[in-house]
């Protein structure tokens, strides 16, 4: 064993001691390729000193007294050119007269180099040493630092024996994503139990989802449950800057899968080596794609790999080789899509485990304010929250707390420290109160939840819009365009009340041109009809599409303009027309957060059925908010519409009507 690990070693460093020797005769060439030195015979040698023609002279005798070695100049000689020569011993004498009838000072006798023997071999060789130690260190560095520095082609897979600590009780949420592992469990336990059938379980699960939705954490689970063998690698593990160490080190790692079996293989961020062959500007046979091939041959090859089952992750599938996906290599294509509103409670309840909370801290509420967050992001929230209260010298953590690390993750934190004049005050508040007003009186519009000009990040402020009810993905042209309404509230707000229009609408307007480009190119909601123009990604592979071209001609590009002006003019005019009838619920908004900086939705709530910002007494307070709220719950059930724009006296008259 141990042989054949040495013969590996030496087989993997042999071309990195050819590259040393190369580089060593490299620096040897460039310092004498600088210097010509002539080789005169003895003859010629006496000759020149016969014409005197000899202007330095070096003589340097042998410990055998029989031969004296000769180095200097002739006339006509650059600073680059010399000569060398050999003599007799009885030719000293008239060599030695000569010197001194010239007067030739740097005539000297050396003494026998074999006589300084080490100091010759220190001068010489010590350059060599100094340059193997430097590249030895470098190698050790792109190794790892690791004992066997010089062993590239070994595996980076780290094992864990009992599979990890996590189980499935530990990931909250992903019930179907659970079920669709839980036969690789059983395989792995039973593996008998699918044989009898013939049944052939897959060879490979890719996990494909978002950032943070806790694909590796459900793959660590599968190992936990089936406690087996658990090898576990990122992608660019397998990426090195030599050529074969890649592929090398795939070959090694299903090499000790195999001794092992049954098995585990989870391979994190495989997109990192992954990616679609051929899609390299500068040519495609490199290092990375022979990794890819040796990993499509091990998947799927000659060799058998029986009991060894592959668990991949990504979030850029769209970038994956298809030869990587197809049947026989990852045949089982799993999404871990972002957790809805129970899912984003039970993963609130799993990190809340350790925490202290007040009493007043609703973890179902606070999944409802949180749509779109993911399982890192609700931990990261939670994390903030303590972190808060720990500076604030709190013995537990509270709504506060949460409230503003919810900001935080959202917009970053608040520049409580930034000087504001009332007129850049007075100009944020009423941008923020015409979104404000769009999504409390446009019917298909998000619910108002809070509304701040405390500056976060880039922000002078924001209101936050969170959707009535959570969808997967459909939604309707009403509800898109009412988006679009809501973003372009702040602008006509600041063009009606503040008589300016200002930069702070940019944002708002880059979101809206999107929403209405993508209306009109991608779902067919426009008169161009239902037609598919452009593909919005978020994420460009510029290999794949640097040699794309629009399917459209510069015409429709045209209609496709128009379309997307008329939509914003459309939307433009109906905030226009919602923030005119509504001036008087603007202005108050408005003095609120000139008053206050912060509202919440039961404050915003209060102003609206009360038109008044002068809130009650805390007490008197919430027991007006638990009735709206009753009311609105109440609303909700028997199904009228339009039920969160109303206010108390509207929700009484429109529960009455429908009981009758």
């Amino acid at each position: 064993m141990n042989r054949n690990k040495n013969n590996n070693m030496l087989k993997v460093s042999f071309p990195y001691f050819i590259l040393l020797i190369v580089v060593i005769g490299t620096l040897f060439f460039f310092n004498i390729a600088g210097n010509e030195v002539h080789d005169l015979t003895t003859g010629e040698f006496m000759t020149a000193i016969d014409k005197e023609e000899v202007v330095e002279l070096t003589i340097t005798p042998k410990s055998s007294d029989s031969v004296y070695y000769l180095e200097g100049k002739l006339e006509g000689y650059n600073e680059h050119e010399s000569f060398k020569t050999k003599i007799i011993p009885e030719d000293v004498e008239k060599i030695s007269e000569y010197a001194t009838n010239h007067n030739m000072n740097l005539y000297d006798t050396k003494k026998d180099p074999g006589s300084s023997s080490i100091l010759y071999i220190i001068v010489n060789l010590l350059p060599i040493v100094i340059l193997a130690a430097v590249t030895f260190v470098l190698f050790n560095k792109m190794a790892g630092g690791n004992k066997n520095s010089m062993d590239f082609g070994r595996s980076r897979a780290k094992l864990s024996q009992d599979g990890g600590k996590v189980r499935f009780k530990d990931v909250a949420g992903l019930k179907e994503e659970k079920e669709e592992v839980a036969e690789l469990i059983d395989f792995l336990k039973n593996p008998k139990k699918f044989q009898k059938l013939g049944a052939r379980i897959p060879k490979g699960v890719l996990l494909v989802g978002p950032p943070g939705t806790g694909k590796t954490l459900l793959a660590k689970a599968v190992a936990g449950e089936a406690n087996v063998p658990f090898y576990y690698i990122s992608g660019s593990d397998f990426v090195e800057l030599f050529v074969g160490v890649g592929a090398s080190r795939v070959r090694d790692m299903f090499k000790q899968a195999k001794q092992s079996a049954p098995c585990l293989i989870f391979i994190d961020e495989i997109d990192a080596v992954g990616r679609q062959r051929g899609t390299g500007l500068g040519g495609g046979h490199d290092e990375r794609e022979q990794t890819l091939n040796q990993l499509l041959t091990e998947m799927d090859g000659f060799g058998a790999n029986e009991g060894i089952i592959i668990i991949a992750a990504t979030n850029r599938p769209d970038v994956l080789d298809p030869a990587l996906l197809r049947p026989g290599r990852f045949d089982r294509q799993v999404t871990v899509s972002l957790p809805d509103a129970k899912e984003r409670e039970q993963i609130l309840e799993v990190h809340a485990k350790d925490k202290i909370f007040d009493k007043d801290v609703n973890l179902e509420n606070l999944s409802q304010r949180t749509p779109g967050f993911s399982g890192a992001d609700l931990e990261n929230l939670l994390n903030e929250a303590a972190l808060l209260a720990v500076r604030r010298n709190r013995e537990n953590i509270s709504m506060d707390e949460i409230d503003e690390a919810t900001d935080r993750v959202i917009m970053g934190p608040a520049k409580t420290s930034r000087k504001i004049t009332e007129k850049e005050k007075r100009l944020v508040s009423i941008h923020e109160s015409g979104h404000a007003v769009i999504g409390l009186k446009l019917e298909d519009a998000n619910d108002v939840h809070k509304i701040t000009i405390i500056p976060r990040g880039v922000a002078g402020g924001y209101t936050m819009m969170l959707p009535k009810e959570e969808k997967i993905a459909i939604m309707t042209k009403n509800e898109i365009l009412s988006q679009i309404v809501g973003l372009l509230g702040g602008r006509v707000s600041e063009e009606l009340y503040y008589g300016e229009i200002t930069t702070g609408a940019s944002d708002d307007f880059k979101k809206a041109t999107r929403l209405a480009r993508s209306m009109v190119t991608e779902y067919g909601m426009s008169d161009l009809g239902p037609m598919q123009l452009e593909h919005q990604s978020e994420n460009v592979f510029l290999g794949r599409d640097y040699g794309k071209t629009k399917n459209f001609s510069d015409q429709v590009a045209l209609e496709i303009d128009k379309e997307v002006r008329k939509i914003i003019d459309e939307c433009y005019a109906k905030a226009t027309e919602i923030l005119k009838k509504n001036k008087d619920l603007v202005m108050l908004l408005t003095d609120a957060l000139m008053k206050y900086e912060t509202l919440t939705k039961e404050q915003i709530d209060y102003i609206v059925e009360h038109k008044d910002i002068n809130f009650k007494s805390e007490d008197s307070n919430e027991e007006v908010e638990e009735t709206l709220a009753e009311l609105k719950k109440q609303a909700k059930e028997a199904g009228i519409k339009g039920y969160s724009k109303m206010n108390k006296e509207e929700l009484k008259k429109a529960l009455e009507e429908q009981n009758k």
